[in-house]
């Protein structure tokens, strides 16, 4: 984070912008930062095509095309400061117009993907049932990565097989399968009490030195497995939550209903699934009928 305590220095000192611009400047480049954070990207390492997936990214998530073109601007203008500096070679968001940045369909995997990706961890040692359960959280109930670290052990109600996520005053109430419910259950019974440091300890997933789960540690599961199980989609945390939101859309669900489980605050950023759905029966269409 030094860069961006850097650039906050330089925006308060040299450029005397005003609070509500730094304010702004520095909140689009925090969201920025856990982007790549997750993806396991440091910030001197962003390339032009990783700023296009971001704003693709942005878009698809409902943002508008003017909110994303004051994302990437703030990034120009932090990446022009690090140029100056010599602190990266080239500006990444240079060019980048979002505008012309199409909205990318989230890639999604199919029930058969899902059932293989979620069958790799070797549930014979404590790892691999941590893991497990983690997976099978995150596709039962379509969970950002943020929210699932962010998961303390009292946020799960097994006996009534629902889970509680989000902030005070947005919690939502999300059900859970019974594979998952039993996958929690092994976890918290014979892995988490190994794990911790003691009963103080109040983060549902930990890592192996018994501290709460971050990002980039649960970005290096996820593609461990993604290797393992030999998919050659793209996998990401947020490919489960997509995956998760199609496949329920594809068997009967309304779209409010999706909405609420995913915390979307607008229907619109909801309704890209029910693209995704279109797109496929396209797909389907295209390849099967004898005259298409």
């Amino acid at each position: 984070m030094e860069y961006l305590e850097a650039y906050e220095q330089y925006l308060r000192t040299e450029k005397r912008a005003s609070e509500n611009t730094r304010s702004s400047y520095l909140r689009d480049l925090r969201q920025f930062s856990a982007y790549c954070g997750e993806r396991g990207i440091a910030l001197e390492d962003v390339t032009a095509e990783i700023v296009e997936q971001y704003s693709r990214h942005l878009l698809s998530r409902g943002r508008s095309v003017s909110t994303v073109t004051r994302a990437v601007a703030s990034l120009r203008s932090f990446y022009g400061y690090l140029l100056r500096r010599g602190w990266v070679r080239d500006d990444p968001a240079k060019g980048i117009v979002p505008g012309k940045v199409t909205r990318k369909l989230p890639q999604i995997l199919t029930s058969k993907e899902v059932e293989l990706f979620l069958e790799q961890p070797d549930r014979t040692d404590p790892k691999g049932i941590r893991d497990h359960a983690m997976l099978e959280l995150l596709y039962a109930t379509g969970i950002r990565v943020s929210e699932l670290i962010a998961l303390d052990v009292n946020s799960l109600n097994l006996t009534g097989g629902f889970l509680r996520c989000g902030a005070p005053g947005k919690e939502r109430i999300i059900p859970l399968y019974a594979t998952a419910v039993k996958a929690l259950e092994r976890y918290l019974k014979e892995v988490r009490p190994q794990l911790i440091d003691g009963p103080q300890e109040e983060a549902l997933f930990v890592n192996m030195n018994g501290g709460r789960m971050s990002r980039q540690g649960f970005w290096k599961i996820i593609k461990h497995y993604q290797e393992k199980a030999g998919i050659q989609k793209e996998i990401t945390p947020h490919t489960l939550r997509h995956s998760f939101a199609a496949h329920l859309l594809e068997n009967g669900a309304d779209l409010r209903s999706i909405q609420e489980m995913l915390g979307h605050a607008d229907i619109s950023s909801t309704q890209i699934y029910a693209q995704v759905i279109k797109q496929k029966l396209k797909d389907v269409y295209i390849k099967a009928h004898p005259r298409a």
